[in-house]
């Protein structure tokens, strides 16, 4: 594959057998060409610190297979009421104080009500105020919405694919895949940047991650952040007890993300728990250059924040100022 292929412009869409031949490069040929691709475009050695707080956990109506939020499920996390301003101000100081920069906020819901939307704008304003940069995820959007939150200073909207759309009615039965991207799109209309990714891990087949990476790269313009999530698995979810993704694979997945989209913040998200120094060690050679960054990422654990600066220490790296 030429070096005219690895890096498309936005006009050229990424057919999902061009994403698969990336996937099935030799491991330390993929690792470079990702690499050199990163380093084209960022500092190598910077990593953008997010933080993730969940102010309305639980009760959500949506069947996701992977999520202990849904009501549908008996996992062991309880409905419970959405956190005050004051409490979520008090969080994102916190996180600040510890090197975050972006302070992400999501809410269980299929979508906002206008009277849920009231007390997250103000939550937005809030944390905007204290010089962060601002991230929410409330679900699906309906028209005009995303315009209120770009009023109350929101710079960020997440709304992930999840998976491909072949695979997604595998995971995902109360709401299909336009939905999706019907919701990205009233994001985009509203002048948000948008943070979009998805769920590996979950059973899915090499070429339905490909049709994932392939979606989201294809997407016009990119996502700015690329959240790329490994399958926390809880009891009580449908997807509890999936054989597990072999971990190199998800550095593919990583790789090959920042080959795809080689101006966009690639995330290491939900599954760092799970995976030891040297595999986030290659995420980062691979082209990661954010994580999310605190003790837990929503409902399921994350490595603690000294942990996280200890291994950016130990690698030679720094946080994004």
């Amino acid at each position: 594959m030429n070096d005219a292929v690895l890096e498309q412009t936005a006009v050229a869409a990424w057919r999902v057998a061009q994403v698969e031949a990336l996937f099935a490069l030799p491991f330390n040929d993929l690792m470079y060409r990702a690499q050199t691709v990163h380093r084209s475009h960022f500092d190598p050695n910077v990593v953008q610190l997010s933080t993730l707080l969940s102010i309305k956990t639980g009760g959500c109506p949506e069947d996701c297979g992977y999520c202990p939020q849904s009501a549908r499920h008996p996992s062991a996390v309880e409905n419970e009421a959405m956190l005050q301003v004051a409490e979520v101000v008090a969080a994102a100081e916190a996180a600040k104080a510890t090197g975050a920069t972006r302070f992400c906020m999501g809410a269980a819901w299929r979508s906002p009500k206008e009277r849920d939307l009231l007390p997250v704008m103000e939550m937005v304003k809030a944390v905007k105020a204290l010089g962060m940069e601002t991230c929410v995820t409330l679900g699906m959007l309906a028209d005009g919405q995303a315009e209120k939150l770009k009023s109350a200073g929101l710079d960020y909207y997440n709304h992930n694919l999840d998976t491909s759309p072949e695979f997604y009615g595998d995971i995902i039965t109360t709401r299909d895949y336009q939905d999706r991207l019907d919701t990205l799109a009233r994001v985009r209309h509203a002048g948000l940047n948008v943070c979009c990714g998805g769920i590996v891990g979950m059973g899915e087949s090499r070429t339905s991650r490909a049709g994932l990476i392939a979606q989201l790269a294809n997407l016009d313009p990119q996502p700015e952040s690329v959240p790329i999530n490994m399958l926390v698995q809880v009891e009580g979810t449908p997807l509890y007890g999936v054989e597990e993704l072999d971990p190199l694979e998800f550095v593919r997945t990583i790789a090959v993300a920042r080959i795809t989209m080689p101006k966009s913040f690639v995330r290491l998200s939900a599954g760092r728990q799970e995976m030891g120094e040297a595999i986030q060690a290659l995420c980062f050679l691979a082209g990661a250059n954010s994580i999310f960054y605190g003790e837990k990422l929503l409902t399921t654990g994350n490595p603690e924040a000294t942990r996280d600066r200890a291994l950016i220490d130990k690698l030679g790296m720094r946080p994004l100022a």
